[in-house]
């Protein structure tokens, strides 16, 4: 076993060894297993520490660790099957039942098996993350003075001021006093449609869009209704005919960079899309989620749509997590207006506030000089394995049509040939040993094709990219193969 051997290896291999200990008896110590597994300390310590947890393990500091006592009876199991009638009368009377399904979100969350390449995931790759930078920036907030107190209820003032700067510029229309520290986006985003829309009622998104937002909205009982997008975003007459026949209160949208089809809202549908929403009352929650995973040959970007709305039209969600760490849950609600006080409300309500430790690490990686460098190393990195993969995929997958190619984010949205069976195509590309997203979970009606989302910043560089466009070949030879006794005609 080598030093770069999982905390998960390792726990397995004890696990099956604990046979040879009798109750009570005393484990090698952390020094014998660093030396015969090759290993670091640190990946013995929490080896142990999961062993600890499953009970099958005692540590005790400065004697070492030993095998635990069996547990004197084994619980007798339940029966929960009362459960099932408790649940399904739980939304009888909804207008719009409830759905809690996180599949969705899942598939990008979950990680793949050994050896198979994740073109499936939602975060940058380790070797992308600042790990460093967010290190000595947690290291520093644990000793600001007041440090583990509890913060104010809205964020950390110096927070909400930066937030505000880094979404409306300075001086602009977004203000600290209109900004909420929140966890993470997925937080965000399940706070304001809870704060504006009531259940049953519909909301407005776009197709495709983001599955997560989509699973709020089911399990908040909330009613998708599909507003379709091109490459210059939402369409703002399918836009202005959805609020008409539907009451819409709320339309969720991402202008940046879209997920999952990368496209950026038109100069000219902007303006648009504000007047049709505000011309029906109706509030836009903007999803700026990749805004900091700009490409470097995208140049300059459009302003956020909070930053030229003087009504409040505009409900903002910002988050760093996307371009630093999945655990790295800190970002921003931002609107003005009466509807600031109920975004505030449901957030205290459902989680009080942000940890002080975590915002104070967010101000001190943020003010730090290792922010930017490791912004321009990212969007530098991105374009790299963007411009790989589109290669790979034109080369190699010519059958998959790739209509837009985005300069920021971090994936591409393909459409599958007519009639290729979508979920035989994503377990046939497992089984070739590569992870991908199907494109059905993106669309809140009937899909109009069959299509696949690759990305390209959870794997560990440009090698495995065209590895795994190579194993995608494979898949589609599979799913594609025509009947007994024809060519496979290949462009």
């Amino acid at each position: 076993m080598h030093e770069n051997s999982s905390v998960g290896e390792l726990a397995n291999h004890l696990r099956r060894e604990l046979d040879r200990y009798s109750p009570g008896g005393k484990l090698p110590s952390s020094r014998a297993l660093v030396e015969r597994f090759r290993v670091s300390p640190v990946t013995v310590s929490r080896a142990l520490a999961q062993l600890a947890a499953e009970g099958l393990v005692l540590t005790r500091p400065g004697a070492g660790a030993f095998r635990a006592q069996p547990p004197a009876t084994t619980a007798r199991g339940g029966d929960t099957s009362w459960q099932e009638v408790a649940l399904s009368a739980d939304g009888a009377a909804d207008l719009v039942p409830r759905s809690v399904d996180a599949s969705g979100v899942l598939v990008s969350l979950a990680a793949p098996p050994p050896g198979v390449i994740e073109f499936n995931g939602g975060y940058l790759h380790p070797s992308l993350q600042p790990e460093r930078a967010m290190a000595a920036a947690l290291s520093r907030a644990g000793r600001r003075p007041g440090a583990w107190g509890r913060p104010p209820m809205e964020g950390l003032p110096e927070l909400r001021e930066w937030f505000a700067r880094s979404i409306g510029g300075p001086g602009g229309a977004v203000t600290a006093a209109g900004v909420l520290v929140t966890a993470g986006g997925q937080s965000a985003l399940t706070t304001a449609l809870r704060a504006l829309a009531p259940p049953g009622a519909p909301v407005l998104v776009e197709s495709p869009t983001y599955p997560g937002m989509l699973a709020i909205a089911r399990a908040a009982g909330l009613r998708p209704v599909p507003v379709p997008v091109d490459r210059d975003g939402v369409r703002p007459a399918l836009l202005a005919d959805a609020f008409r026949a539907t009451g819409a209160r709320v339309f969720v949208c991402q202008p940046l960079f879209q997920n999952p089809t990368g496209a950026v809202l038109a100069a000219e549908r902007r303006g648009e899309v504000l007047r049709i929403a505000r011309e029906a009352g109706a509030f836009v929650v903007e999803d700026d989620f990749v805004r900091r995973l700009v490409h470097e040959d995208a140049g300059p970007l459009p302003r956020p749509l909070a930053a030229e709305d003087p009504d409040g039209v505009v409900v903002h969600v910002g988050s760093l997590t996307k371009a630093t760490s999945p655990s790295f849950r800190v970002s921003a609600l931002a609107a003005h207006g009466p509807v600031l006080e109920r975004l505030r409300a449901i957030q205290v309500v459902d989680t009080f506030f942000v940890p002080r430790p975590l915002q104070e690490a967010a101000l001190e990686l943020v003010g730090s000089p290792a922010w930017p460098r490791h912004l321009r190393a990212v969007s530098a990195e991105l374009r790299t394995r963007r411009t790989a993969m589109t290669a790979a995929l034109r080369a190699t997958l010519p059958e998959l049509s790739l209509p837009h190619v985005p300069s920021g984010g971090y994936h591409l949205w393909l459409r599958l040939p007519e009639g290729t069976d979508e979920p035989a195509f994503t377990a046939a590309a497992l089984r070739a040993g590569v992870a991908i997203t199907p494109g059905r979970p993106y669309f809140s009606a009937e899909p109009p094709a069959g299509h696949v989302r690759l990305s390209f910043a959870a794997v560990a560089g440009t090698g495995e990219i065209t590895e795994g466009v190579r194993r995608l070949r494979t898949a589609c030879d599979e799913v594609l193969r025509p009947p007994s006794g024809e060519a496979v005609i290949r462009r």
